[in-house]
């Protein structure tokens, strides 16, 4: 048997092929066939072993020899190609990452917010009395000074009540100087008994029926004045206009204690300075407050701001409002700081963010953001350790600093963090290269 499976190896390699080919054929055909072609492979392998061995035996010894040269060739195959595959995967070389020990820092405290700026002044624009609109005197989005005329209503029915007034108001003087007069000789009479009390009397209640007059022509002048005075709008204050939303030649109407039933003209606010509201939580609230109660200096309520656009918080602000009640359903407290608003690039109704800094320092790591992973609600960090395996480390962090992650707790600072590196797994065999964590600017941090 030995001498056989020698020389049927060797052959084994040159007819797989046409072993291979056998299953292609057909049913009816593939005994014959294989039959035909194990008579051939056997002849030529028991002629160069010297036994010749007649040709003639029966299908079911054929068979038998193809199945044995069919495992001999399945076992070199599949046992080559097993053999590559252990020696690819043992010559696979071990990877290597950049590692770099945490930076050491002690930080100040700062609380951060994201808020919406709003006007400190807003007006809508009503009319106060009725007619035609005869004036626009600004364009949709201008900047306005303070008392500059805005809207003009058609001035001529109130014009007309004024001058009726002054009217009423010329004749009251009139029968006041008269009643004065018929007073003074009426008392003459009296004192010569040529007149009776009665008549003096009487043209004492003349003199104050006028003088009653005269005040109530005074007043129909005062209201006719005020009503005439708002047949021209002007800006109660600095600040850029609205879109116009009456335009001239309508009716409008109005009335002097406002309401729905007035017309709405435009609206202006007022731009500099500005308000940025914000809410703080409860954690953050106490925070601030024990520090606003330690540090009892103007830099208490300074605030930094820096809009949605901008990397670094350039602008500053004042904290001038807190809120004396937190809202039960949010478990927050409104806060609201004045922005001075020269350039006028501030807008109501954008958001920006604001940071309050804190006194109070912490000592903290430092790391690249990138190498803090997420495990549903953890953090992670992968390290080296000393015998070289990758391990995992729970941390506590916290927000930006230096361009740079803060971690509260969980590293130490002789950890070995990877830093750089392809990527690796938890109890992974690595080898490792020195690096180091750059330290960037604090001004645009959170």
């Amino acid at each position: 048997m030995r001498h056989l499976l020698s020389p049927l190896t060797r052959v084994g390699a040159e007819n797989y092929d046409r072993l291979k080919n056998l299953q292609t054929v057909p049913n009816d055909t593939h005994t014959e066939r294989a039959g035909e072609d194990m008579e051939h492979t056997i002849t030529q392998t028991t002629g160069n072993t010297g036994e010749q061995e007649p040709a003639k035996h029966g299908h079911k010894s054929y068979l038998g020899i193809g199945a044995l040269v069919m495992i001999v060739i399945a076992a070199v195959v599949v046992g080559s190609r097993l053999f590559h595959g252990e020696a690819a995967t043992a010559a696979a070389p071990t990877p290597t990452v950049v590692v770099g020990q945490p930076v050491h820092k002690q930080l100040h405290g700062r609380l951060q917010f994201l808020g919406q700026f709003s006007a400190v002044d807003q007006v809508e624009l009503r009319a106060q009395v009725g007619g035609t609109l005869t004036f626009i005197g600004f364009k949709d989005g201008d900047i306005v000074r303070k008392g500059s005329l805005l809207f003009t209503i058609d001035p001529t029915p109130y014009q007309i009540r004024l001058d009726q007034g002054n009217a009423q108001i010329a004749s009251a003087k009139a029968r006041l100087e008269l009643a004065g007069t018929e007073l003074d000789r009426a008392q003459t009479l009296q004192q010569t008994d040529a007149g009776t009390i009665e008549n003096v009397e009487q043209r004492k209640a003349e003199l104050r029926s006028a003088q009653a007059a005269l005040n109530e022509a005074e007043a129909l002048v005062r209201d006719a004045k005020f009503d005439l005075d708002r047949t021209h709008v002007f800006a109660p204050f600095s600040g850029r206009m609205g879109t116009h939303l009456v335009s001239v030649g309508n009716l409008v109407s109005g009335n002097r204690i406002g309401g729905s039933s007035t017309t709405l003209l435009a609206t202006i606010v007022s731009t500099n300075p500005i308000y940025l509201n914000f809410d703080m939580s409860e954690g953050d609230y106490l925070s601030f407050g024990r520090e606003r109660a330690i540090h009892k200096d103007a830099l208490r309520n300074k605030v930094d701001i820096a809009l949605s656009d901008e990397s670094s918080f350039a602008r500053q602000g004042t904290l001038n409002f807190l809120d004396n009640t937190l809202d039960r359903s949010s478990g927050t407290i409104h806060a609201r700081a004045t922005v001075p608003n020269e350039d006028l690039l501030l807008t109501p109704g954008e958001f920006g963010r604001v940071r309050l800094n804190l006194q109070s320092s912490r000592e903290v790591f430092l790391v690249p953001d990138s190498v803090v992973t997420a495990d549903q609600t953890d953090r992670m960090i992968l390290v080296v350790a000393p015998d070289g395996i990758v391990r995992t480390k729970k941390v506590q962090t916290g927000a930006l600093r230096y361009g740079l992650r803060v971690v509260y707790s969980g590293l130490s600072a002789s950890d070995r963090v990877i830093i750089g590196g392809p990527p690796v797994r938890p109890d992974t065999k690595v080898s490792t290269k020195d690096g180091s964590i750059t330290v960037g600017s604090d001004d645009g941090s959170n």
